[in-house]
């Protein structure tokens, strides 16, 4: 998942502001050296954390910046052009991101509440700042009257799209309706961050018998989890302690306690708060002249339009069904085993009679596979892989500020250039994110400033003792996911234009280049090189990875429809009116159409289904993403997945255009064809 900033008239915003950076020579070849080299030294103290603190200074400096530069813009006189116009334009979405980049990051991981309720302070103004720049009129006209004539194909087609977005924002409506939508807006933010805390504070947990509920459960979990004064062991709803709960312990019931626990969390405050979000929004776009938040929000994506997205949902749901019954009757097979009268199965079962199924089908016992998976060998190996198929090299700075000593920092060169700055923020702790996701720090403009990206992930975390954190290989997918992210983001933040810097390109893309990503983690070659078994010290057999391959195919068409059920729960919640629907009843009669697993009374997914807030109706951006992703893949399934060739292709004719050209083009250009849906299909369809 990837965090996105607003996208009102300023599309995707970038920073301005300078950055200290370390600076470094390398001998050709040296690039796993230097970095192991580097990580020796990773114990030392972390010095000033300063810059992640004075959040409020920064976010009035860059608002008392932006608001300078927009009166220098509409008191002009004369005619306008790119120096006087649209560079000035250009400095203020860049005061607005280094606020907002750095507010809603440490809104979601900063240890200190007053931090955090500094942050989310600066991301109101900062939001009331945006909404009244794209209603302002003289400002759009202002832009409007730049002579184009001189201008570059580029930059003619940034201001195009700037001029776009201010109209869909309102700036033509009259003055009372300008008035209401701002009004909602500056609500909406609130709104949205009420959503955010009440999932990212619930922190549940359940309290369990070890010698009971942690049968079957990997000997490094059960040496991670310490029995209590009242004999009980505490398993909390943080992704690992939960994943692995819910995929090997034998205690049916206690499993049961904890997904109830899970997908309760936002219950209730969330309720009121996620009506609200749908009121709202729904009148905001009936103002702007829409059908739907859902039509306003797909209008400039590759889908176009919600019909577009109803009907994309309805096609994979109908070729992923066929799979997902068969794989159902295989699940219920196994459970009959457990309970020959079984007759369905339920959510919180279907984790754990997978990793039976893989058992006894696949030969293949997921424990096995995560003793090869020690945390910082994953980290490593990810760093190394990615300096050679993309020509990076990564050098760790153990002086940089952060928020918290947990967070690493690493700068990115390609060859001796510096061209940006990576944070991985990825063990969980009280009150931060709770799920993964990269979020901007900075973005990049070329020959200014170079781009800083976080990772925020909730991996297990190494003992106080040493002992090695082992990883479930799905999050070891998760990780590699999360960094196809963050090199869009780094090499896509070379670009003249803040519009187009980074991953600035059509929603419905940005998750492309992450699902692709994903592959590697698959790759027996690559897997060979990190791998490292936490008592042999062997790395993975390509066997063992053949039999992992061939067990994840298994439940493709299950997931795939979960995948649908949320889709279009989104879609569907911002396709109509609220006031015809009640928010619960829609989720379980849309679970009951898509999902193969049934409603849970008492339960409150779409209270915790934080995409419900950032991501609204476009929930399909996943699947449509996998389909491109798959297509993309067809080079490497040619060549081979360590092909730098290929990988250097893609790293110019995808990556590193950010968004300065559509998705649809710059697919074509890596492939050399429009891509195509036939990948997709043969993936979803092959039997498992």
């Amino acid at each position: 998942m990837i965090i996105f900033r607003l996208y009102l008239v300023v599309s995707t915003l970038l920073a301005f502001s300078a950055i200290s950076c370390t600076t470094a020579k390398f001998a050709a070849g040296d690039k796993f050296m230097e970095l192991e080299t580097l990580n020796s030294a990773k114990s030392s103290p972390k010095i000033n954390s300063a810059r992640f603190e004075s959040v409020h200074e920064q976010c009035q400096t860059n608002l008392l910046m932006a608001h300078q530069l927009l009166e220098q813009i509409i008191s002009l006189q004369g005619k306008r052009d790119l120096e006087n116009t649209l560079v000035p334009y250009n400095e203020i979405q860049a005061q607005i991101d280094s606020a907002m980049s750095l507010a809603g990051l440490l809104s979601q991981v900063h240890p200190d509440k007053a931090v955090r309720d500094q942050s989310d302070s600066c991301e109101q103004q900062i939001n009331r700042f945006i909404t009244d720049l794209s209603l302002n009129r003289e400002l759009f006209e202002a832009l409007s009257e730049v002579r184009t004539d001189n201008l570059d194909a580029e930059t003619k087609r940034m201001l195009q799209k700037t001029l776009q977005d201010f109209k869909r924002s309102g700036v033509d409506k009259s003055a009372e309706t300008r008035d209401r939508i701002r009004k909602l807006e500056e609500e909406l933010v609130l709104i949205g961050q009420d959503f955010g805390r009440n999932i990212r504070e619930d922190v549940r947990f359940i309290e369990v018998d070890p010698k009971i509920s942690l049968v079957g459960l990997p000997e490094d979990y059960i040496a991670a989890h310490k029995i209590e004064a009242n004999g009980k062991v505490k398993i909390t709803t943080d992704y690992p302690d939960y994943i692995p709960f819910m995929t090997y312990s034998n205690d049916l019931n206690a499993r049961k306690e904890l997904w109830k626990k899970s997908n309760s969390r936002g219950y209730p405050a969330n309720k009121v708060v996620l009506n609200k979000m749908l009121k709202q929004r729904y009148e905001l776009a009936k103002l702007l002249g829409y059908q739907s938040y859902a039509d306003l929000v797909v209008e400039d994506k590759m889908i176009k339009s919600s019909a577009n997205a109803e009907q994309f949902i309805e096609q994979i749901a109908d070729i992923a069904k066929v799979g997902a019954d068969k794989e159902y009757k295989v699940l219920l097979k196994e459970k009959i085993k457990l309970k020959s009268n079984a007759k369905n199965i339920q959510s919180y079962e279907r984790a754990f009679l997978d990793e039976k199924v893989k058992q006894a089908n696949y030969n293949l016992d997921s424990k096995e596979v995560r003793a090869y998976f020690p945390f910082d060998k994953v980290r490593d190996g990810l760093l190394n892989l990615t300096s050679n198929l993309f020509n990076l090299r990564y050098v760790k700075d153990i002086n940089a500020p952060v928020w918290h000593d947990d967070v690493e920092v690493y700068d990115v060169f390609d060859e001796n250039s510096l061209i940006g700055r990576i944070y991985l923020d990825l063990h969980p702790r009280d009150n931060k994110y709770k799920h993964a996701a990269q979020f901007t720090l900075k973005s990049g403009l070329k020959s200014r400033q170079i781009p800083e990206g976080v990772l925020v992930c909730n991996f297990p975390q190494n003992t106080a003792d040493g002992k090695a954190a082992l990883m479930d290989h799905d999050q070891v997918v998760t990780f590699f996911h999360e960094f196809g992210h963050l090199l869009h983001h780094v090499l896509g933040g070379q670009q003249n234009w803040i519009r187009f810097s980074g991953v600035a390109t059509e929603w419905d893309f940005v998750e492309a280049p992450s699902q692709f990503f994903e592959e590697w983690a698959w790759d027996p070659e690559v897997l060979a090189q990190f791998s490292s078994h936490s008592k042999t010290g062997k790395p993975i057999p390509k066997e063992l990875v053949a039999k992992m391959r061939n067990a994840d195919e298994f439940g493709k068409g299950i997931d795939t429809m979960q995948q649908m059920f949320y889709a279009a729960m989104s879609l569907q919640y911002y396709k109509q009116n609220p006031a015809n629907f009640e928010a619960d009843e829609l989720m379980k009669s849309l679970q009951t159409k898509y999902s193969k697993f049934p409603f849970i009374a008492d339960s409150h997914f779409n209270l915790n289904f934080g995409h419900l807030e950032g991501y609204s109706a476009m929930y399909y951006t996943y699947m449509w993403s996998k389909v491109i992703a798959k297509d993309l893949l067809s080079p490497f399934k040619k060549d081979g997945m360590l092909n730098v060739e290929q990988a250097l292709k893609y790293r110019r004719a995808v990556l590193e255009k950010g968004g300065s050209k559509d998705a649809n083009e710059l697919v074509e250009d890596f492939l050399g064809r429009p891509y195509q849906f036939d990948a997709f299909r043969e993936w979803l369809e092959t039997k498992s």
